[in-house]
């Protein structure tokens, strides 16, 4: 089993930033029990008997497909939307999606009501921003194959090639009601999962993603935006859909001095803590955390710890509700199966899973005017 946790959800590295889980960075496996008694390999040998002898074209039966779909179906059956399993190649193309860089569009992807792969955010000076894509946008079929019942991963997969090769989308843009074909070239994606500037004297800082730099990201922007001259913080974590847990917990520890940011719980009910992890700037300023429908997992995390201690004011809509964390459990033949196997509570012990972080204050302002409510709430917050 790879260490790294995840908890997020999904940046489509290429990003496509594309990820649905929760990446709890640098946190140890619990507790391991007896497993339970196996499947009945006699029946799934016969199948394989019968498939192999009495199949029209047995030059088709091949026993590494069948062994990969067979794995596929279980990890399909237990009925989890974050589990899936992934072939050699397909889990090669997963290693980038936290990192500081990768090759892709520059896209990131979550999951609507519906269960479709939807377009949530497009990073500036990408092959995604050059092209027709528009944020809300439903990929419907990736080079002719199509994303119907697959997770975001594995869209995220499909999308991702080498760097300098053609990608094809099926595209359904907001309001419409015919696709369009529109074919982007990949490239290397190196993003900047923090952007800062000051609104007047109040810092804003969003969070793309939390991925292995973004915590040095932010810090970098705390120096920059001189805290001493301002009088609040907006932090934006619309449409960020998580990364590291370790890097939630360092960015949380800018702004609480001590205790717990998350306990994560198996499904023996064991639990490990992670505590504050001192680090770089800390400030006691009043802080609005933006939130909405597509803020997930590792967001949540950080809202949820701001909220408990009271540090920020979360505002806009009803977060995702990942509530769950996931692990990679290599195979021999470099296959993986990708695994939710916790679940997460904040410092008060809240578990959110499908339910969400509910904001303090609901926002019906979207974009740039829920950032002017959250100025001007700052302006009126009490020193």
């Amino acid at each position: 089993m790879r260490k790294s946790l995840k908890i997020s959800l999904v940046i489509v590295a290429a990003v496509l930033v594309l990820s649905t889980v929760f990446a709890a960075g640098c946190l140890t496996a619990f507790n391991t029990t007896a497993a339970k008694p196996g499947i009945n390999n006699d029946l799934v040998n016969q199948a394989w008997q019968i498939l192999s002898q009495k199949y029209v074209q047995p030059q088709k039966v091949d026993s590494t497909v069948l062994t990969q779909g067979a794995i596929n179906g279980m990890v399909q059956a237990v009925g989890d939307p974050y589990s899936y399993y992934l072939s050699p190649t397909d889990y090669k193309l997963t290693q980038g999606d936290f990192a500081s860089s990768f090759g892709g569009i520059g896209a990131s992807l979550s999951m609507n009501k519906d269960k479709e792969a939807v377009i949530i955010s497009i990073l500036p000076d990408t092959p995604a921003e050059k092209s027709e894509l528009k944020t809300n946008d439903i990929i419907l079929a990736v080079d002719g194959k199509t994303t119907q019942n697959l997770t975001v991963d594995q869209v995220v997969g499909m999308v991702r090639g080498q760097i300098g090769t053609t990608v094809k989308l099926s595209i359904l843009h907001e309001g419409d009601k015919l696709p369009v074909e529109i074919a982007i070239v990949r490239a290397e994606i190196n993003p900047n999962s923090v952007l800062s500037h000051i609104e007047g004297d109040i810092a804003y800082i969003r969070i793309l993603s939390f991925h292995a730099k973004t915590n040095e990201d932010f810090q970098k922007a705390l120096d920059t935006l001189d805290l001493a001259k301002t009088k609040g913080i907006i932090i934006d974590l619309r449409n960020n859909p998580g990364g590291y847990v370790n890097v939630v917990v360092d960015i949380a520890s800018h702004f609480i001095k001590s205790g717990v940011i998350i306990t994560m719980k198996d499904n023996q009910g064991f639990t490990k803590s992670t505590q504050v992890n001192p680090n770089g700037t800390f400030t006691d300023l009043p802080i609005v955390v933006l939130v909405n429908q597509y803020s997930a997992s590792g967001s949540e995390v950080l809202s949820g710890a701001l909220q408990d201690y009271g540090r920020a004011t979360i505002a806009g809509t009803v977060t995702f509700g990942k509530g769950s964390y996931d692990s990679f459990f290599d195979l021999p033949d470099g296959s993986a199966i990708y695994l939710t196997i916790g679940r997460w509570l904040t410092p008060k012990g809240r578990e959110i899973e499908g339910i969400g972080i509910t904001p303090d204050v609901t926002l019906s302002q979207t974009g740039d005017d829920a950032i002017k409510w959250a100025v001007d709430y700052l302006h009126q917050a009490k020193p």
